[in-house]
């Protein structure tokens, strides 16, 4: 019976042999294709790769197949992750371009949700592109330290019972297979204990989902109305009317990119606590760390997709509300400062939201400024230009 175990262990080890070489090789050349996306899930994979490895070395054929399946798993996981990277540069390029498209509509900014002054809508959008531009270099930054690895460290970063030949080859060799260039970490004691770098990458996504859900928030309410409301950019509808209310189209795509924001920040929260609630020399709470970064970065990514798509994409600029709300604020004598004083260009605006009247033709009945210095105070394009000439009278 021994000798029928033994003979059926052999056969088998034979036969998964090749199986398990080829799977190693395929996903060899996968993470070659991902190695830039799979800054979050490579520590995990690593180490299931060294153990793989490490099992080579032993000639445990069996447990090289296992653990291969188990990477394999891994680097399906990871497609999300590969994504969140290119679908925020898709959103960033698609802002750009809605950026130049609407740089001639100016609008009248608001500061505290009041009047302020013009801006042109081009430049709202160019501060939504930058603030993502931010995002994806805050993303990336954190490649360097999650390369880092404490394989070889075992149970507390003493590399008890550890081969030297693994302990200091098992890097090189993770490097060669997957073609990245992590590094073992300098105090294996710190990396086996400590998870800050987790931490890190978890508020990096939290700041992404933050910037995203502000966004999405000034675009519910630039296009809030779009009778009674400010009305200035239309969305793309993408449902047929309210449950009772026919005709009322909802911005339903920004509001699902603020309740994924609200989780992946709430995901944060459990990161940080995770990782706080490591004792001595071992963290025991990696699987829900893990958990939680793995679902903000899939979430994110198919937010961040669907905001391009069925949002972004679609986005119109209601040119002529927007200029009549601009000439009809009493935000306007804001310009005439240089040229009359702060105090009658209070007393202008005071007037003008006291009657209706155009601050324009406040000065002009009460001939305070010739027409053609008042067409220069209060050119739009002016307004909204840094640095052109202002003409200090006072």
């Amino acid at each position: 019976m021994k000798i029928v175990c033994f003979l059926l262990k052999l056969v088998l080890k034979i036969l998964l042999l090749p199986v398990a070489f080829l799977l190693r090789f395929l996903c060899f050349i996968w993470n070659l294709l991902m190695q830039l996306s799979l800054w979050v899930l490579s520590p995990v994979m690593l180490f299931v790769l060294g153990c793989g490895i490490y099992s080579v070395v032993r000639a445990s054929w069996t447990d090289v197949f296992l653990l291969t399946l188990i990477e394999m798993g891994l680097f399906a996981a990871a497609v999300g992750a590969g994504g969140i990277m290119e679908q925020l540069e898709r959103l960033h390029k698609a802002l750009r371009d809605k950026s130049i498209e609407f740089d001639d509509v100016v609008k009248m900014g608001r500061t505290q949700l009041q009047d302020a002054v013009p801006i042109r809508l081009g430049q709202s959008f160019e501060a939504y592109a930058a603030v993502i531009e931010r995002d994806i270099r805050r993303i990336r930054s954190l490649d360097s330290e999650i390369k880092v690895l404490n394989i070889g460290a075992t149970a507390v970063g003493t590399a008890i019972n550890v081969n030297p030949v693994y302990l200091f080859h098992i890097i090189r060799n993770v490097n060669l297979v997957c073609g990245t260039d992590c590094s073992q970490a300098e105090d294996l004691f710190d990396a086996t204990q400590n998870l800050d770098g987790f931490v890190h990458t978890s508020a990096a996504l939290r700041v992404c989902a933050v910037n995203l859900s502000k966004i999405c928030n000034d675009l519910r309410l630039l296009s809030s109305g779009p009778k009674a409301g400010l009305g200035e950019i239309n969305l793309p509808p993408k449902q047929n009317g309210s449950s009772i209310m026919p005709g009322k189209i909802n911005p339903v795509i920004p509001e699902v990119v603020s309740q994924v924001a609200y989780n992946v920040i709430g995901n944060d929260v459990t990161v940080t606590m995770a990782a706080e609630a490591g004792q001595l020399e071992l963290n025991a709470f990696e699987p829900v760390i893990f958990y939680k970064i793995f679902e903000s970065i899939d979430t994110l990514r198919g937010a961040v997709e669907t905001l391009i798509d069925n949002c972004i994409l679609g986005i119109t600029a209601n040119r002529e509300r927007c200029r009549a709300l601009v000439e009809s604020s009493a935000a306007l004598a804001t310009a005439l400062c240089p040229a009359l004083g702060y105090k009658k260009s209070a007393e202008i605006a005071k007037k003008c939201n006291r009657t209706g009247i155009p601050v324009r033709q406040i000065v002009l009945e009460e001939g305070l400024l010739p027409e053609e210095e008042l067409d220069r105070y209060l050119s739009l394009v002016d307004m909204t230009q840094a640095g052109h000439p202002v003409d200090y009278k006072l």
